[in-house]
């Protein structure tokens, strides 16, 4: 089963696989911060997934900001089990449904650039690397498999290596962000607001997250 969730205002697009359907908790948890609307949509190959599934998926689809839910399926049972849920579920053949997921597979690009401020509630993901020209306010998620550089304040919440990649980094010209996060290490914001007049960068050292000088050497 895949999950597809989507903004098309803030450019916002997940998918991932859900695999165990019995313990989806985790999952969903880092979708509850998003307050923008999203559409979900689920994505179902020569899979038979039963009313009370369907049911308890969509409690957890009921907590985070949905304005619309959708099935796709080429399996009836699916179908009849969304439509028992009054969801909207589309009958489709394998084919055509897997040349919709690889559409949306496509519009994700490795390496993101976006200008302009990422307000409260924006969430704005990355395969590749995110490089940002302008704010992160609190309340606003950016995230990326590898590296995140935000050519502004970054007030928010950053996730770099997403993929795992401990050695993934993230740079701001001001960094006094709410939460840190590099692989699997979280780090709180720093208390105090910076000092400094030189851009700084986060990684990890010693299985800990800290942050130094983003300086730049000339070679003269």
């Amino acid at each position: 089963m895949e999950i597809v969730l989507e903004n098309t205002k803030s450019k916002y697009l997940e998918i991932f696989s859900l695999l165990d359907k019995d313990n989806i908790n985790e999952t969903f948890k880092r979708f509850s911060s998003i307050k923008g609307p999203l559409e979900a949509k689920i994505i179902a190959i020569n899979e038979s997934i039963s009313s009370h599934q369907l049911s308890k998926l969509k409690n957890h689809f009921d907590k985070i900001n949905i304005c619309s839910l959708c099935i796709y399926s080429n399996n009836r049972d699916t179908i009849l089990s969304g439509k028992y849920l009054k969801i909207d579920s589309v009958f489709k053949k394998e084919q055509e449904i897997k040349n919709k997921l690889l559409l949306f597979n496509s519009q994700k690009k490795d390496d993101i650039l976006h200008k302009g401020t990422v307000r409260s509630g924006e969430r704005i993901s990355s395969n590749g690397n995110l490089c940002i020209i302008g704010d992160v306010n609190p309340g606003a998620i950016v995230s990326a498999n590898k590296n995140i550089y935000v050519w502004g304040k970054l007030l928010g919440i950053a996730f770099a290596g997403k993929s795992g990649n401990k050695n993934a980094s993230i740079a701001s010209l001001y960094l006094n962000p709410l939460q840190l996060r590099i692989a699997d290490v979280i780090a709180i914001g720093p208390k105090d607001k910076p000092k400094n007049c030189y851009p700084e960068i986060a990684v990890i050292y010693k299985q800990t997250i800290i942050i130094k000088p983003h300086l730049i050497e000339s070679k003269n």
